[in-house]
């Protein structure tokens, strides 16, 4: 239940960022089906790619004092983008800012709900 929470939560932050931007940040054809399977690929991306990277580019993200992870982070919005149909970026600093957005979004909405217990 709580990744199907984390999920709606990530859609809804994925379709949102787009829908107020206007796509100036990300553009997303439609909520269903396109942010939901972008949250999906997302999750997916973050579970068995993101790890890998993160373990790959340590002394670059050491030397950065962590900065880099905002890139990876990034990096894995490039790809979901690259693998879902509906969903473009417009920009590396778009990228960027939308990364940023929605993880700030997923965090706090799944907190918030997991204290609603």
């Amino acid at each position: 239940m709580k990744f199907l929470i984390r999920m709606l939560f990530s859609a809804a932050a994925i379709f949102g960022v787009a829908y107020l931007s206007d796509g100036a940040l990300l553009k997303v054809d439609a909520f269903w089906p396109s942010a939901v399977i972008a949250a999906l690929v997302l999750a997916v991306v973050n579970a068995v790619v993101k790890p890998i990277v993160h373990v790959l580019s340590l002394p670059v993200t050491v030397l950065t004092l962590g900065l880099f992870s905002l890139v990876i982070s990034a990096g894995m919005l490039y790809l979901v983008a690259w693998v879902v149909d509906g969903v473009s970026t417009t920009g590396f600093w778009q990228t960027l800012v939308s990364a940023v957005i929605i993880a700030i979004v997923t965090s706090v909405g799944t907190s918030l709900a997991d204290s609603g217990k």
